[in-house]
């Protein structure tokens, strides 16, 4: 009895959940700005999610979010005129792609350098076994003669 109450109980409080979620709805002009709103919110973070997309975040700010990029869209601006705008008001946290620059070349370069210097110390590895082991073959060799 207690389990079914239970169950009940859980599903009840998974309805209620649903029933408080939060849905966008937003009339665009036309059919191109619909589609570009879609890729933004999914192209830009949530900044006070950690890792969540405008779209997949249910936080106040990023409804504000979504709702300020529906006016811009609306308003004839440009991808690139969003984006900027905002970076300049939350930093390039809000790109999940910040663009290639002085200060984020060590971040796009790192994993490569370090690929590269595994390989390195990988063949180093290999090449002194192997002249080790050719040196112990000759040694074993000179105690047959």
């Amino acid at each position: 009895m207690r389990a079914k109450l239970f169950g009940l109980f859980c599903g009840l409080a998974f309805c209620a959940q649903m029933a408080f979620a939060a849905i966008d709805i937003y009339e665009f002009s036309t059919e191109e700005l619909r589609l570009r709103y879609q890729e933004l919110i999914q192209e830009l973070r949530c900044p006070k999610c950690q890792n969540q997309s405008l779209a997949g975040s249910d936080s106040p700010i990023s409804a504000d979010l979504r709702r300020e990029i529906h006016r811009m869209l609306e308003d004839g601006l440009s991808d690139a005129q969003i984006k900027q705008f905002l970076v300049d008001r939350y930093g390039q946290f809000v790109l999940y792609e910040p663009p290639k620059s002085g200060n984020t070349l060590l971040v796009w370069m790192l994993p490569a350098a370090m690929a590269g210097m595994g390989l390195i110390t990988i063949g180093l590895v290999l090449f002194r076994a192997r002249r080790q082991a050719i040196q112990s073959g000759l040694d074993e060799g000179d105690d047959e003669f």
